[in-house]
């Protein structure tokens, strides 16, 4: 059975990452939940106020990790997933997200980014002359990192699939399950 990381951290936007979680799942994946502790992920939730200049935010459920970002074995898996939220801001500081992260770049396995997880492979280089969806407000971190971004629900270049933010699950879920299912039938060298 193929297997996804999804590689997060406390204040990953929860509709970012639970659609994600469950979607490959659903499509018969099997998948780990990989942050810095084994201590659960505090998911918040963002909200649009029209009272608001910014999104707002509160806490939303909580998430099981299953291993430590320092623990895991990248060749166990067959896909990525970088939910968004305020998580990659800062889980992209850490050497094991980015050994994870340039792992699947560097084996052109399916790398799946949802809003604000774009970040995370941005910082490492990783975008430099990719196609992205992100959330509009950081489309000019994404090009200053050398990305086309694309404002559309369902961005797929090469490896890479990704989407402006939770709004894009229904057509980003189907995309990314295509790719992931494309990598796994895909005959080995």
């Amino acid at each position: 059975m193929p297997r996804a990381l999804l590689l997060t951290g406390d204040a990953a936007e929860e509709l970012d990452t639970m659609y994600p979680y469950y979607r490959v799942q659903e499509g018969g994946w099997e998948i780990d939940v990989a942050s810095r502790t084994l201590r659960d992920v505090q998911l918040v939730i963002h909200e649009f106020d029209p009272n608001s200049d910014a999104y707002v935010e509160k806490n939303g459920r909580k998430l099981p990790v299953d291993v430590p970002w320092a623990e895991v074995d990248v060749e166990r898996y067959d896909a990525l997933i970088i939910p968004g939220g305020r998580a990659p801001e800062w889980i992209r500081v850490d050497a094991d997200v980015r050994r994870i992260t340039e792992h699947f770049f560097a084996r052109n396995l399916p790398v799946a980014l949802v809003c604000h997880g774009a970040q995370v492979p941005a910082v490492y280089g990783l975008l430099k002359g990719r196609k992205t969806a992100c959330f509009p407000p950081i489309t000019g971190d994404m090009e200053n990192a050398g990305a086309t971004v694309i404002d559309a629900p369902d961005v797929v270049d090469g490896n890479l699939v990704s989407c402006r933010g939770w709004p894009d699950m229904p057509q980003f879920g189907r995309a990314m399950m295509e790719l992931f299912a494309k990598s796994v039938d895909a005959p080995s060298a």
